[in-house]
């Protein structure tokens, strides 16, 4: 789905990841927030907003419920409960984007790459991500160098296995010291958000 396109179906992943990106006119695309079985893609358009405001793109191979959102709408108008979670959902999304942007202007490569890993790897589910040097130096804005040189130090150091654009998360734990604050914030954010009683 590309920025502008009206939205008609809203999609609940089971599994895979939807990335949301911002496509900029040299080219280049910077990924941020990433939608999984932790939420759903296109609830907005029940809260009248049906435009898609970002690209979206899969990233891992994806099964998905999908809802018409003429549907969706109808139910958000009926129960307040669930307009609320719709909402929730909603701003846990933009809390992630604002956060990624926070982190792309202060943070460092390695510490941005790590928390990009650690967020697909637990919307994943396994330890084994495939994605080329370009395509990660795009998800973090930066270029496929820079990618190069930090998947190869954290190879060195234990943290990942990298060959032909497979990545093995080999010491979840490393990767979490190596992520920025952004990896717990967001984190944080969605329990805050999710699964509040």
């Amino acid at each position: 789905m590309r920025a502008g396109d009206r939205l008609t179906r809203a999609f609940f992943p089971h599994n895979g990841v939807i990335s949301l990106v911002v496509r900029l006119t040299g080219g280049g695309t910077v990924n941020v927030a990433m939608i999984g079985r932790d939420s759903i893609f296109g609830g907005c358009a029940a809260l009248d907003g049906n435009i898609s405001v970002t690209d979206a793109i899969v990233q891992l191979n994806c099964a998905a419920s999908s809802l018409d959102v003429g549907v969706l709408r109808t139910v958000a108008s009926r129960s307040t409960t669930f307009r609320a979670t719709l909402i929730r959902h909603e701003q846990a999304i933009f809390a992630q984007a604002h956060q990624s942007a926070a982190c792309n202007a202060m943070h460092s490569v390695e510490s941005r790459l790590a928390r990009w890993l650690l967020r697909m790897y637990d919307l994943a589910g396994e330890g084994t991500l495939h994605f080329t040097q370009d395509f990660l130096a795009q998800m973090i804005g930066v270029q496929r160098n820079s990618v190069s040189i930090v998947a190869h130090a954290l190879q060195e150091a234990g943290i990942i296995k990298y060959s032909r654009g497979n990545i093995e998360i080999t010491n979840r734990e490393a990767l979490k010291e190596a992520a920025c604050e952004c990896y717990e914030a967001v984190h944080a954010q969605y329990k805050r958000l999710l699964y509040q009683n």
